[in-house]
C-alpha cells in the first residue's frame, strides 16, 4: 500500500480494503476485494508516481461515496503523525504495493516517485535523487538510525539496505524532517523493517516468503521473515539471496565493438541475513539485532585509459611527458575486463521503546548502530582498491505530555565514521568525521490548524589524518510548517525551513583520480557550511469522484557545494568542489477521475530546475516526466497499464551533454487468494518497457555505458503466515 500526501482519498479507500481484506481471512472466507488499487508501482524504471496509482478508487462494497480516512502513520514524522498532517508532501510504501514496487536497489525501488529519480549506476548500486538533490543531501535511515555505508561517497557504491526486507519505505521531501540532521536538505528516506521484534505474535509466530523472477537480467531473489516468541521473549530471523546477470537494453544500442544489448558488468549478487532478540513488555521493548550483507556486482564503464592521468593546475593531462615511457598497461580494456565490487557489512543495532518513562513524558526512544563496513574494488582477479567505513550511530528522542496545548519531543544525536581508502583509486586521505545534534520538535492544533516547529543545532568535525588538517563547523537550523484542512475534503500546508549542512569529508579532502565515475576530484578544505531557505507550498483535495494535488517548491541554497568541471580530456573531467549560491525551484502534481466503481484515470507529473544565482546550470538534473495511468479492480484481481514520457534533458552544465528523452509503456497485473487453511497470498506480474525503448538516465554518470532496462517481465509470488 502506498501514501502520498497529495492523495488521501484513495488512501482512506486502501485503508477499507486492506481492513475487509485482513478480516475475511481471518473468518476464513476469501477476500475478493485485495488492497492496492494502483499496484505495480515498479513497472517502470524510470517512471513517475507509480505510487499515486489509484487514488480515489472504488471502495469494496462498490458504494458511490469516497470515503476519507486517515493514511497510516508517519514513522519519520517524530510524533507519529498521518500523511495529511504533515506540512510537507511524504510518500508511504508498505503492503502488498511494496511487495510488487521493490527491486533491488533502493533507488530502483523509489524512482518512479513524484520528485524522486535514482542515481543509477548499473544494477549493484542506485541511491535514491529527491528533487534533484543528491549524495548527502538525502539521508537514509534504518527505523530512525543513520545508515553508514559508502554510498554518500560516490554513485558506484551501494546502499546497504534490502528493499526486500523492507515492511515500510517513507520518504519526506525537503529539509525540514530537522530532527534527522540538518544535512538532509533535499529530504529522508527511512526504510522500517522487522529484524528488532517489538510485540509478541499472537499466535506465537508469524512470517513470510516470496519468491521473484525478471527476464531483463535472468534475476533470481528470494525472501523470507521469520518472528517468534512466548512470554517477553520475541525472536526474528531473515534472509534475502538474489543473483541477476547483466540486464538487455532497449533496441538500437550497439557500443563499439560490442556483439550484444547486455550492459557488460551490470550482474548483481547479494546475499543478506538478519537475526533480533527482544523484551518486550507492557510498557515497551528492548532489543538488538546482527544484519550482514555480503554483495558482488560490476561497475559498467569503467576506463582504464585515465589510468595515469594527473592535473597541471587547473587542466589535465593524460599519456607520459615528453621523454617518459609509457607505463605499459593496456589502455583498451577487454570486453569483459569489468572491476567488480565485493561488499560486506555486518551492523550492529539496538531499539527500545519505555512508554510513560516518568512523569510528563510519554515515551524515551533509543536507536544505537555499529557498522563495520568494507569492499574491495577488483580488477583482473586482483584487489586494486579498499574502501573501508566503521561507524557508530547514537539516537535518544524523549516525548513529554502536551504542554498548553504543545505536543513534541526534544532529543540528542551523535556519530563518529572512520573513512579510508587504500590502493589505485584511494582518492579520500582517510579521515574521521564526528557529529552531534541537539533537536526539539513541537505542534500545535487549534480547530481545522495545525502547526509544526522544528529547532536543531550540530557540530561537526572533519578530520584528514594523513595530512593532519581538522575542519569544524557548526549550524543552527529551524523551521516552520502548517496545514489548514479549510473545508471538507481540501486543506493546504506550508513550510519554511533554514537548514545548515557542514561540508562532507570528500568535498573537504578528496585529491585524486577517479575512474568508476571518470573524474579526478579535488576537494576544498576552506569550504564553509551550506545555508540552505526552502519554502513548501501544497494544495490537496482530498475526497469525491475527482481528486488532486499538487506541491511547489523553491530552495534557495547559499554556499551550494558543488563539483565544478574545470577541464575535459576524452571523457575525463576534472571537478574542484566549489561554492555558488543555486536555487532549486520545482513542482510535483497529479489528477485522478473516477470513472466508475472500477476504473479510474489518472495525469500526473513533476519537475525541477536548478541553476546558480551568478549563472549557470548545475549537472545531472533530472528531466521533466508526465504520464497517464488507467488503473482497474474486478473482484481479487487489480491491474494497470500506463504510459510515462520523460523530456529531453537539455538544461545542462557546462561540459555535460544533452540526454534524450523516451517514452515507456508499462503494465501490470495481482491476484489475491488464500488456501484452505487461510493463509493468504498472491501472484503479481508487472511488464516494464513493453516497447523495448532505448532510454538513458541522465542522473546518471555512466548514462552511454549503462542505458536503463529494456522490456522486462517480472514474476512473483508471496506467502504471509
Amino acid at each position: 500500500m502506498t501514501h502520498t500526501a497529495p492523495d488521501t482519498a484513495r488512501n482512506a479507500t486502501r485503508t477499507i480494503r486492506t481492513s475487509r481484506h485482513l478480516a475475511a481471512v481471518l473468518r476464513g472466507r476469501p477476500a475478493l476485494h485485495p488492497v492496492a488499487l494502483a499496484a505495480m508501482l515498479a513497472l517502470s524504471g524510470t517512471g513517475v508516481a507509480h505510487a499515486q496509482a489509484a487514488p480515489g478508487a472504488a471502495p469494496a462494497d462498490n458504494s458511490a461515496a469516497a470515503p476519507s480516512l486517515p493514511p497510516v502513520t508517519v514513522s519519520a514524522s517524530g510524533l507519529q503523525l498521518g500523511a495529511n498532517d504533515m506540512t510537507t508532501p511524504v510518500t508511504v510504501l508498505e503492503g502488498d504495493e511494496l511487495v510488487r514496487r521493490r527491486e533491488a536497489t533502493l533507488g530502483e525501488t523509489l524512482n518512479s516517485e513524484p520528485g524522486i529519480t535514482s542515481s543509477h549506476f548499473g544494477a549493484g548500486a542506485s541511491r535514491p535523487i529527491i528533487r534533484g538533490m543528491d549524495g548527502p543531501r538525502v539521508k537514509v535511515l534504518s527505523d530512525g538510525a543513520e545508515l553508514h555505508d559508502a554510498s554518500t561517497n560516490s554513485p558506484d557504491h551501494a546502499v546497504v539496505s534490502e528493499p526486500l526486507l523492507a515492511t515500510q519505505i517513507e520518504v519526506l521531501r525537503g529539509p525540514s524532517a530537522l530532527v534527522y540532521g540538518n544535512g538532509a536538505v533535499g529530504g529522508v528516506v527511512n526504510v522500517l523493517d522487522g529484524k528488532i521484534p517489538t510485540a509478541i505474535p499472537k499466535k506465537g509466530y508469524e512470517g513470510s516468503a516470496e519468491l521473484r523472477a525478471n527476464t531483463g537480467a535472468g534475476e533470481k531473489a528470494g525472501a523470507f521473515s521469520l518472528t517468534g516468541g512466548t512470554g517477553n521473549l520475541a525472536v526474528h530471523v531473515e534472509g534475502v539471496a538474489r543473483d541477476a546477470g547483466d540486464y538487455r537494453v532497449g533496441k538500437g544500442w550497439a557500443p563499439e565493438g560490442e556483439p550484444t544489448r547486455k550492459v557488460l558488468g551490470s550482474f548483481n549478487r547479494t546475499d543478506t541475513g538478519s537475526v533480533g532478540l527482544s523484551w518486550v513488555g507492557d510498557q515497551g521493548y528492548l532489543g538488538a539485532a546482527y544484519t550482514r550483507q555480503t554483495a558482488k556486482y560490476g561497475l559498467p564503464g569503467h576506463n582504464h585509459s585515465f589510468e595515469g592521468c594527473h592535473t597541471h593546475g587547473d587542466h589535465l593531462h593524460c599519456g607520459a611527458h615528453a621523454g617518459d615511457e609509457e607505463d605499459g598497461h593496456d589502455h583498451g580494456a577487454e570486453a569483459g575486463d569489468v572491476p567488480v565490487v565485493d561488499l560486506r557489512s555486518e551492523r550492529f543495532d539496538i531499539r527500545g521503546e519505555l512508554r510513560n518513562p516518568f512523569a510528563g513524558f510519554s515515551a524515551l526512544r533509543l536507536r544505537a548502530g555499529v557498522t563495520d563496513y568494507v569492499h574491495d574494488e577488483v580488477e583482473d582477479g586482483a584487489i586494486s582498491t579498499t574502501f573501508k567505513n566503521k561507524a557508530y550511530d547514537t539516537r535518544i528522542e524523549l516525548q513529554h505530555e502536551p504542554i498548553g496545548g504543545f505536543k513534541g519531543l526534544i532529543g540528542l544525536q551523535t556519530s563518529q565514521r572512520k573513512f579510508s581508502a587504500e590502493g589505485e583509486e584511494a582518492y579520500v586521505e582517510p579521515t574521521i568525521t564526528r557529529k552531534l545534534g541537539f533537536f526539539a520538535l513541537e505542534e500545535y492544533r487549534l480547530g481545522d490548524w495545525r502547526f509544526e516547529a522544528a529547532l536543531r543545532h550540530d557540530r561537526q568535525t572533519a578530520e584528514a589524518q594523513t595530512s593532519s588538517i581538522e575542519r569544524s563547523h557548526n549550524g543552527t537550523s529551524a523551521s516552520l510548517g502548517a496545514v489548514w484542512k479549510f473545508t471538507p475534503g481540501y486543506q493546504v500546508g506550508t513550510s519554511f525551513t533554514r537548514a545548515s549542512r557542514a561540508p562532507s569529508a570528500e568535498e573537504l579532502y578528496a585529491n585524486g583520480l577517479h575512474m568508476a565515475t571518470s573524474t579526478y576530484e579535488r576537494g576544498n578544505a576552506d569550504l564553509k557550511s551550506e545555508i540552505s531557505q526552502n519554502i513548501d507550498l501544497s494544495l490537496k483535495k482530498t475526497s469525491g469522484d475527482t481528486t488532486f494535488g499538487v506541491s511547489v517548491f523553491r530552495n534557495r541554497i547559499n554556499n551550494y557545494i558543488y563539483g565544478r568541471t574545470l577541464d575535459e580530456v576524452e571523457g575525463l573531467q576534472l571537478l574542484q568542489y566549489s561554492q555558488a549560491d543555486a536555487t532549486f525551484t520545482g513542482i510535483e502534481g497529479q489528477v485522478r477521475q473516477r470513472l466508475n466503481r472500477n476504473l479510474g484515470i489518472t495525469l500526473f507529473g513533476d519537475t525541477v530546475r536548478a541553476r546558480l544565482v551568478g549563472g549557470g546550470l548545475l549537472p545531472r538534473i533530472p528531466a521533466t516526466r508526465a504520464g497517464l495511468r488507467l488503473d482497474g479492480n474486478w473482484n481479487a484481481w487489480e491491474g494497470q497499464v500506463e504510459w510515462v514520457q520523460v523530456a529531453r534533458q537539455n538544461r545542462v552544465a557546462e561540459f555535460e551533454t544533452a540526454t534524450p528523452g523516451y517514452g515507456m509503456l508499462n503494465l501490470g497485473v495481482s491476484y489475491n487468494g488464500q488456501f484452505s487453511s487461510g493463509t493468504p497470498w498472491q501472484v503479481y506480474l508487472k511488464a516494464n518497457n513493453l516497447t523495448d525503448r532505448l532510454a538513458y538516465a541522465h542522473t546518471s554518470f555512466i548514462k552511454n555505458a549503462a542505458p536503463l532496462m529494456g522490456r522486462n517481465l517480472t514474476v512473483g509470488v508471496k506467502v504471509a503466515f
